[in-house]
C-alpha cells in the first residue's frame, strides 16, 4: 500500500466514528489532479486578461468522503482518446486511475455530481459504474432531448449519448433548482451562466462549509480581483455566483476554483497530486 493510500485509510478509520445523531455528516474534501494542459491562455479563463499570459492549468476532480462509507466525486474529468489527442494533456491518467492510485476504487464511488456538461467535467462519468449521477434538470433538458439527441452545442454528442443511456438505466438524478441538499451535508447551488444551468456544491466539513466552484470560478484570480470568467453566457450572473460563494463558504480560502494549480500550493497535503481542503 502506498503512502497516500495508507494516509487515506487512516482518515477513513477516524471518519468511521460517524457524525452525531441529528447533525449533517462531516466530510473530507480533496482535489485530485489527473492531468495538466500546458500553456493555456489565461485570457480564456479571466475576462480581459493579457492575451500573452499562459498557465499550465490543473485538470481536477474533487473527492468527497463521508463517515458512512459514501464516496462522492464532483465532476468526472475526461477519458476519450479524441480529447486526449486534441488537448495533449501532460501527466495524464484517467480520473478513475488518479482516484485508485490514492486508494479509492472506481466501483466504490457512490455518487458523481456533474457541475455542467462540458467535456472535461462530464466525459468520465461512466468510469464509475455504480455511481448515481446528479445534474441540474434544466442543464440536462437544455442539452439532450427525450430520444437522447444532442440539441445544444455545449455538450459533445458522445457525452450526450452516454448521459442519456445512464438516465435510461435509472442512474441519473435530475436536480430541480437552487439550494438543494441532494445528499446529507452536500448542497448544490445554481451557478453563473457558464453553461445553461451550471451548479456548484457546498460541503459540510470539520472546517465548515467548503465550496467547490468548478468552472464558476476558474482561478483564484477571478474571486480576488472580482473578475468574471471569460467563457460565460452572462458575466453578471458569474460575478453574482462568486459573491454568493463568499457567503456560503466558512471562509474565502475554502472556495476552490476549477482549474488553478495554486490549489496544490495552498493545500499542499497530503501531496503527490492530492490536496485536502481544510
Amino acid at each position: 500500500m502506498s503512502r497516500i493510500a495508507r494516509w487515506f485509510a487512516l482518515i477513513a478509520t477516524v471518519a468511521s466514528l460517524g457524525a452525531a445523531p441529528g447533525r449533517a455528516p462531516s466530510y473530507e474534501v480533496y482535489a485530485i489532479r489527473y492531468a495538466s494542459i500546458p500553456g493555456f491562455k489565461v485570457s480564456g479563463l479571466i475576462a480581459g486578461a493579457d492575451t500573452s499570459r499562459r498557465l499550465d492549468i490543473a485538470m481536477m476532480v474533487w473527492l468527497i468522503k463521508g463517515p458512512d462509507g459514501r464516496v462522492v466525486v464532483l465532476d468526472a474529468g475526461f477519458k476519450r482518446q479524441d480529447l486526449i489527442d486534441r488537448w495533449k494533456p501532460a501527466n495524464y491518467v484517467t480520473p478513475a486511475a488518479a482516484l485508485e492510485r490514492f486508494g479509492v476504487r472506481p466501483e466504490a464511488v457512490t455518487d458523481v455530481i456533474i457541475s455542467h456538461v462540458h467535456w472535461d467535467h462530464l466525459d468520465g462519468a461512466d468510469l464509475f459504474p455504480n455511481a448515481k449521477i446528479w445534474i441540474q434538470r434544466d442543464e440536462y433538458e437544455h442539452h439532450i432531448d427525450s430520444t437522447g439527441k444532442r440539441i445544444a452545442n455545449a455538450i459533445d454528442t458522445a457525452d450526450a449519448t452516454m448521459l442519456f443511456n445512464m438516465k435510461r438505466a435509472g442512474r441519473v438524478n435530475l436536480v430541480d433548482g437552487d439550494t438543494r441538499e441532494i445528499i446529507p451535508g452536500i448542497t448544490v447551488y445554481i451557478g453563473g451562466k457558464h453553461t445553461f444551468q451550471s451548479q456548484y456544491a457546498g460541503v459540510n466539513t470539520s472546517s465548515g462549509i467548503v465550496v467547490l466552484a468548478s468552472d464558476n470560478m476558474y482561478l483564484y484570480e477571478n474571486l480576488e480581483k472580482h473578475v468574471p470568467i471569460s467563457q460565460t453566457l452572462d458575466a453578471a450572473s458569474n460575478l453574482a455566483a462568486q459573491e454568493r460563494m463568499t457567503r456560503i463558504a466558512a471562509s474565502p480560502r475554502l472556495i476552490v476554483p476549477g482549474h488553478d494549480p495554486a490549489v496544490f500550493v495552498r493545500f499542499p497535503l497530503p501531496g503527490d497530486g492530492v490536496a485536502r481542503i481544510r
